[in-house]
């Protein structure tokens, strides 16, 4: 018996009642999650901290504070995002309507991971309620704290006709995935994604993979060294590491690989203490699993900062390895924890050569005080997203979209990029039943004259005029 298979005729058949297509029904539904953010702040901040040893700080930055502010900023725009778009037309059709609708997929699955499980449930979840979706959520059995209150508190918030929170582990999940969506957006590994994107493909379902990779910093030797370092250390170590975007490794020359590491340890010693391990402000690895195959990439290169580890506590120290070659596991896969591989290059050439032999990564940083080196290194790469002189502060503008390229994923979201990721651009037509003189034109028999005059009519232009 498929257990999934009753919630989902349920949500479809709420959908094709039209339900959530209006903006009162969507705003009720946005509000809710609003209410359900402040409600239950106290009992998400304990979660987070369970689940991921977060700091009250970082659960507010970076789960609930990001969640309330899509919240509100798809309220205070809905109806200007549901409106139609207008667009140009030709001579032909200046007497008709044209516009882009944006209308609702119909049933779609969001697929969570457990790095930001708030965020990453919340932020996609509001872009496909303003678009009038019904909604499956499936967030990550590894976050489990996280998982019970979105499973049985969330819910109360919202039209449970509308909307459903499934719960389980890579086999509920790929039972889940041989059902029809109308739309996937899944969040996670480029390994699973994989196996997300073939099953959305066998019902040609459209998808968004948010995904990951190898983020490079590239730091040039004009730079501020410990500067360089405070920004770094905050973003690489931030939620112990586990974080898509934060800088996977460093390429710098020697010399500022000299300057770089005692500021880098400067700033982790001002951030987190003599002893990382008994600060408040720094996370845990999400698991016992994860904590292995971190504490196996210690042994790449030389550590140069930090390097210990406690299993009982799934702690690993903030580290920077030096020495390291392109060779090494550390080089090989995502690290996804708090470790940072330093590597030296020459010159910004060879730097923008070693990023471009390498799969198009879902961020990528430039530290220079010369704005030529950051527009150099942002016109010769390509990644996701880009930020220049910072780490991930471009995550916090939802005025710019989010998304990968290549193997770093495909799609964007964030602001009104979720709303429009989870709506169809529906191209409407709206002509005259009347007025079929004009259409004579090409009718057959056809004939030149009628031809050219077609041609000219059909050329899209900003046109006042009207038809004769």
């Amino acid at each position: 018996m498929d257990s999934f298979e009753d919630t989902l005729r349920q949500l479809r058949e709420a959908f094709n009642t039209g339900r959530t297509r209006s903006a009162e029904f969507r705003a009720a539904q946005l509000q809710g999650l609003g209410r359900f953010l402040r409600d239950n702040k106290q009992q998400l901040q304990e979660a987070l901290a369970q689940d991921l040893h977060k700091s009250t700080f970082e659960s507010e930055v970076s789960e609930i504070a990001i969640s309330q502010a899509e919240v509100d900023l798809a309220l205070r725009n809905l109806r200007s995002w549901m409106k139609d778009e207008k667009v140009s037309k030709n001579l032909a059709t200046q007497l008709d309507s044209a516009f882009i609708r944006k209308e609702p997929f119909g049933l779609v699955l969001i697929i969570v991971p457990w790095n930001y499980p708030l965020n990453l449930t919340l932020v996609p979840l509001v872009g496909a309620i303003a678009a009038g979706n019904c909604v499956v959520l499936k967030p990550s059995e590894t976050s489990k704290a996280i998982e019970k209150i979105l499973a049985e508190v969330l819910p109360r918030y919202l039209d449970q006709s509308c909307f459903a929170v499934v719960l389980g582990g890579p086999q509920e999940t790929g039972q889940l995935l041989e059902h029809r969506f109308d739309y996937i957006f899944f969040t996670g590994n480029a390994y699973v994604g994989k196996i997300v994107m073939a099953a959305a493909a066998k019902h040609l379902t459209p998808i968004t993979l948010e995904l990951g990779g190898k983020n490079p910093c590239y730091v040039d030797d004009n730079c501020d060294a410990q500067i360089v370092a405070n920004r770094m250390a905050w973003f690489r170590y931030f939620n112990a590491g586990q974080t898509c975007v934060a800088p996977d490794y460093i390429l710098c020359s020697q010399e500022m690989q000299e300057r770089l590491v005692p500021a880098l340890q400067n700033a982790i010693t001002r951030f987190y203490g003599d002893n990382p391990q008994t600060s408040p402000n720094l996370g845990r690895i999400i698991n016992q699993k994860h904590f292995k195959r971190l504490q196996g990439l210690l042994g790449c290169g030389r550590v140069a900062i930090g390097g210990q580890s406690d299993e009982s506590d799934l702690y690993i120290a903030p580290t920077v390895l030096v020495d390291v070659q392109e060779t090494e596991p550390v080089m090989q896969e995502e690290i996804f924890g708090p470790i940072l591989p330093v590597l030296t290059v020459k010159n910004l050439d060879e730097a923008i050569d070693f990023i471009n032999q390498r799969e198009k990564p879902l961020a990528l940083y430039a530290f220079s005080k010369s704005s030529q080196v950051i527009k150099q290194v942002l016109a010769r790469t390509s990644s996701g997203g880009f930020c220049g002189n910072d780490g991930f502060m471009h995550m916090t503008l939802s005025s710019l979209p989010f998304g990968g390229v290549g193997s770093s994923g495909m799609g964007r979201y964030h602001g009104k990029f979720s709303f429009e990721t989870f709506s169809n651009q529906r191209a409407c037509l709206l002509r005259s039943p009347g007025m079929e003189k004009i259409n004579d034109l090409r009718y057959p028999p056809y004939s030149r004259r009628n031809l050219r005059v077609l041609l000219v009519a059909m050329e899209e232009r900003s046109c006042s005029c009207t038809l004769l």
